[in-house]
């Protein structure tokens, strides 16, 4: 049985859910987060599409209606690289008792963009099928978007106070430039000078194959986004008349010899007792290797299975990879110029300027020019506070019935909480979710996230935020 509902609306497909699941009934607060899941990832929130405005006054009509005042709404609009976009920043007042500085807790409304040809599903309709939540954004980061303002909404509703003040902090822009974020986290120092920060865009609890809990990760560090555009120019002329260079093989050629490069091996301490921790929960030639790495950071045979695993390579050193390619102006024509898109993952502490001079180094060719594409923010590790590990194990042992292991650890990806970072403030991320890796499939096909993890983490904010902010 198939029923297809309305745009914003939830899609049930499949056969397995019905024969196998007891329908499941959802509490008000369930029902409220998944609505609110469900209406913003039909907003097509990527760049070009310019719909962050509606999902924007669509959130602020929730939280209006939970009783949040006016003047503790604050949506600010920004130029983000010739394409408006918001941001969105709610105050929770608190009655100040603590004498604490108050909580932001980080989201991000945008999303790398879907084409709906390529998937098997509509992206931006919500969809369960098989036990998990399809649509882009599920995962990155609307479900954190959903959870603390259903959260929000939630604790308002029961009437709680905080003993500080708490303010959700939602960016435009986070996939792209970043210009909102940035102001907001400029705009948080100057006004709102928080206690620390805590982010939804990462972290989260790691399942393994059987969906047992096997660590919380708590990302306290970040790798420094970095993208370059390597360009081949050449005098071109006639398709039938080839000459010995060309701008296309020749960049192909510098590509190659990326693709083939490994960057040194960075073994911090933070590194080496992720993989330590998390070694004692992985079975198998993964676990043995995480362990022989942390015990000997020069184990050739350990990095090399490291470094085959899409889950662990970033966390070795720097990475960088071709993503985009434009070359070419006419089919009959040599091509003039061919420009790759590289994107680097840098491991803190080595900066742009030595990547790009590694790389130069490795394709050897001088007539391959650089140009960085990106601003650049190296952020340094947060420590993770005694009390939010406190506020996270007591949300543990609600949703899993005993401890599950918390593990601090460095983000290949980059996030909102760079900036904040930058700026002095103390930022980790914890979020609600769960997933296997298996099952990451942010940026890419066919996004998904589990159902019973999205309920199973919906009490996570308001269990932490009652800790720190609680009497």
């Amino acid at each position: 049985m198939k029923a297809i509902l309305l745009a914003g609306a939830v899609v049930f497909s499949g056969q397995a859910a019905a024969q196998d699941r007891a329908p499941r009934v959802l509490t008000e607060h369930e029902q409220r987060v998944h609505d609110i899941y469900r209406d913003i990832i039909a907003f097509r929130t990527a760049r070009g599409h310019q719909q962050i405005d509606d999902m924007v006054a669509y959130l602020v009509a929730r939280l209006s209606e939970a009783g949040f005042a006016d003047e503790d709404i604050m949506v600010t609009d920004y130029d983000s690289d010739g394409e408006p976009t918001q941001g969105l920043i709610v105050r929770y007042r608190g009655n100040g008792s603590s004498g604490e500085k108050p909580i932001a807790l980080l989201a991000h409304m945008d999303v790398v963009d879907a084409l709906p040809e390529d998937w098997e599903r509509d992206p931006f309709t919500l969809t369960e099928e098989d036990g998990y939540f399809f649509g882009r954004g599920t995962m990155d980061n609307k479900y954190g978007v959903a959870n603390l303002t259903g959260t929000f909404i939630r604790l308002k509703r029961e009437g709680w106070t905080p003993t500080r003040d708490l303010y959700l902090v939602f960016s435009g822009d986070e996939e792209t430039g970043m210009i909102s974020t940035r102001a907001q986290a400029k705009w948080v120092a100057e006004n709102v000078d928080p206690a620390f920060v805590l982010n939804s865009d990462a972290g989260g609890t790691a399942l393994d194959a059987d969906f047992n809990p096997l660590v919380m990760q708590v990302q306290a560090a970040e790798k420094t986004f970095a993208t370059f555009e390597l360009t081949v120019t050449n005098p071109g002329g006639h398709s039938s008349r080839p000459r010995s260079d060309n701008a296309i093989y020749e960049l192909s050629e510098a590509l190659l010899k990326i693709a083939n490069h490994r960057f040194a091996v960075q073994a911090t301490p933070l590194t080496r007792s992720y993989f330590a921790a998390l070694g004692q929960t992985v079975s198998g030639e993964m676990g043995d290797a995480m362990r022989a790495f942390a015990a000997n950071p020069e184990d050739a045979a350990a990095i090399a299975v490291l470094q085959a695993n899409p889950e662990t390579v970033g966390t070795l050193g720097t990475t960088c990879i071709a993503t985009m390619l434009r070359a070419g102006h006419a089919e009959n024509a040599l091509p003039q110029s061919a420009t790759a898109t590289v994107n680097c993952r840098i491991f803190p502490g080595i900066g742009v300027e030595k990547t790009q001079a590694e790389l130069a180094q490795v394709m050897g060719n001088d007539n391959v020019t650089f140009k960085l594409a990106t601003d650049v923010t190296e952020s340094p590790v947060s420590a993770l506070r005694d009390d939010v590990r406190a506020a996270v194990a007591k949300s543990l042992a609600a949703r899993y019935g005993r401890a599950v292991p918390i593990l601090p650890y460095m983000e290949s990806g980059g996030t909102d909480g760079m900036h904040y970072r930058t700026l002095g403030y103390d930022t980790v991320a914890i979020s609600g979710g769960a997933s296997r890796p298996q099952d990451m499939y942010a940026h890419g096909l066919n996004e998904r996230a589990n159902v019973d993890g999205f309920y199973a983490g919906l009490d996570h904010w308001s269990i932490v935020l009652k800790e720190l902010a609680g009497n």
